[in-house]
C-alpha cells in the first residue's frame, strides 16, 4: 500500500489507526474491482467470459463483506453504524 495515501507521517499514526486504513483502503479497492468486472461482464458478449467475470465480481463481493466484518469487530463506531442500518426495514435516512 503506497504511504502517500496517508493524511498525516506514518509514524504518528497508532497501529489500530493504521490498520483501520488498510482495511478501508482495501476495501474501496474491492469495491472499486466488483464495480470493474460488472461493467465488463455487462459489456461482454461471449457467455463463457461473462460468467467468469461476473464470478470474479462475487469473489471481490466476499472480499468485501470480509473487510466489512473486520471493520465491525476492530472499530466500535463502525459495529455502531452497521448495527443501526443493516438489516433494518424503512427508510434509511
Amino acid at each position: 500500500m503506497s504511504s502517500e495515501e496517508l493524511h498525516a507521517p506514518r509514524e504518528q499514526l497508532t497501529a489500530s489507526t493504521y490498520a483501520t486504513h488498510q482495511a478501508i483502503v482495501s476495501l474501496m479497492e474491492e469495491l472499486q474491482a466488483v464495480d470493474w468486472y460488472g461493467q465488463r461482464a455487462d459489456d461482454c458478449a461471449d457467455a463463457e467470459l461473462k460468467a467468469v467475470l461476473v464470478h470474479n465480481k462475487n469473489d471481490e463481493m466476499e472480499h468485501a463483506a470480509m473487510l466489512i466484518e473486520w471493520l465491525r469487530r476492530n472499530v466500535p463506531e463502525f459495529a455502531t453504524q452497521l448495527t443501526k442500518f443493516l438489516g433494518v426495514n424503512g427508510s434509511i435516512a
